[in-house]
């Protein structure tokens, strides 16, 4: 409840508020693992929640306060959508904490509204014959204007498998640091040590491990041997292409997953220059780097818009930009992101993208390529910045080259050298990623 509350009240982020609270509360596993499950479950249905809670309460939801109402939120998810506790434990759980945090009459008007949904279950459905916009967004817990942009761009079939496939619970992906150790080692480590994994069926570098807990916590990790992604994310460095000798730039790098990709496939021969606009951004760079054993990568502090005034033309011979964007590929991982996000943040970022892309594309070499990626489903984020950057820079032009190099990935084709991947395609997160090259002198 103290977490929900820290997340509404305060904007925290959900993952590291609730990390915060599992350090201090230092809970069994198994009770640590519900903790999370009422958290997360209950962010994203929030919507819903409060739409059903509103039929229980006469005076709104807005009227309480805060921590009563996300004591009866995180109630409605454990009796509606959780099935292994009693019922009858998460009104009393509720009531107990109610009495403990207020007084007499606040437990005695939680104990009524739960009491009131166990009496009527009936009250917890979804109507029928609502629009098609607010039926999506209220069974499966999304925005009504981000179903409504979803809609326009991939129409309802496709929405709803979105939408539907980021309530799932995201599966774990290491990626191996093949300078120390192959994927087919690895695989075979992990089998040895009783673990149930396969290879990647989106990325190269990838091993999708079923039920391995958090990886993070592993020695293999500590040592530099893996590293944590998903697997879409894996694709970008790939795409890069880049060769060892090379200079790169990574032009808002943190933390650095991307970056020491494209280092283990440079086997840590080259340059790649990664820069961040935050110095506790550009350190979570440098320890990524270190705990991996890279030496190739050099993290600098700017601001990407400024980085052509940095170096001569004709510097890189790949620039990658992972550029800021509304994250909206990520709501399986950041449930708070979908109800933190506003229709009008897209306009702005995509001014952001547009201008870092303006500012760098001169220090390409001739024949080099640029990739631009983001983890948001959003056209306007994507294939509409690529086609106004084309257009004003005719010496620029998609990699059709790209389309042959991933043949798995034809469902995810969305042009000549563009890739545009759906959450629920191939359980990853949602990405674009585009290649460009620049014509040759």
């Amino acid at each position: 409840m103290d977490v929900l509350v820290r997340v509404e009240q305060q904007q925290a982020y959900s993952n590291i508020a609730l990390n915060q609270a599992l350090l201090r509360a230092n809970l069994a596993r198994s009770e640590a693992g519900l903790v999370t499950e009422l958290v997360y479950g209950t962010i994203q249905r929030l919507n819903t929640i409060d739409f059903l809670l509103a039929r229980f309460l006469s005076k709104g939801l807005d009227k309480l306060e805060p921590w009563v109402r996300n004591l009866l939120r995180l109630s409605l998810y454990q009796i509606h959508y959780l099935d292994r506790i009693p019922p009858h434990a998460a009104v009393n759980e509720a009531v107990k904490i109610a009495g403990r945090k207020g007084h007499k009459g606040i437990s005695g008007m939680v104990n009524a509204v739960l009491r009131n949904m166990l009496r009527q279950p009936e009250k917890l459905q979804i109507p029928t014959e609502l629009p098609v916009v607010k039926s999506i967004a209220l069974t499966y817990s999304h925005p009504e204007w981000i179903v409504r942009r979803w809609i326009a761009q991939f129409g309802e079939g496709e929405t709803r498998a979105i939408c539907e496939s980021n309530n799932k619970p995201p599966h774990t992906s290491i990626r191996v640091n093949t300078i120390r150790i192959s994927s087919e080692q690895f695989l075979a480590l992990l089998g040895e040590n009783e673990y149930t994994a396969e290879p990647s069926a989106v990325a190269p570098d990838g091993i999708v491990v079923e039920g391995g807990g958090n990886m993070a916590l592993s020695s293999w990790y500590k040592e530099g041997q893996i590293s944590i992604q998903d697997e879409s994310s894996m694709l970008v460095a790939r795409i890069v292409d880049p060769q060892p000798g090379m200079r790169v730039l990574d032009c808002c790098a943190a933390p650095g997953g991307k970056t020491t990709h494209m280092a283990e496939l440079m086997n840590d021969q080259g340059s790649i220059i990664a820069y961040d606009i935050h110095e506790h951004k550009k350190q979570l760079i440098d320890a990524q780097a270190e705990r991996l054993g890279i030496r190739a990568i050099e993290a600098r502090i700017g601001d990407a818009r400024m980085l052509g005034k940095e170096y001569l033309d004709h510097t890189f011979d790949r620039i990658l930009l992972d550029a800021p964007c509304s994250g909206l590929g990520v709501i399986r991982r950041k449930p708070d992101l979908k109800w933190a996000k506003q229709e009008s943040d897209i306009a702005e970022i995509r001014e952001i993208q547009i201008s870092i892309l303006d500012n760098i594309h001169h220090l390409l070499k001739p024949d080099g390529m640029l990739i631009y990626s983001t983890c948001t489903l959003e056209y306007e984020e994507n294939q509409a910045v690529i086609s106004e950057f084309l257009a004003k820079h005719p010496d620029f032009a998609l990699d059709v080259s790209l389309n042959e190099q991933f043949p798995l990935l034809t469902q995810s084709l969305v042009g000549e050298g563009m890739i545009q991947i759906k959450p629920h395609q191939y359980q990853s997160d949602g990405f674009f990623i585009a290649r460009l090259r620049k014509q040759a002198l």
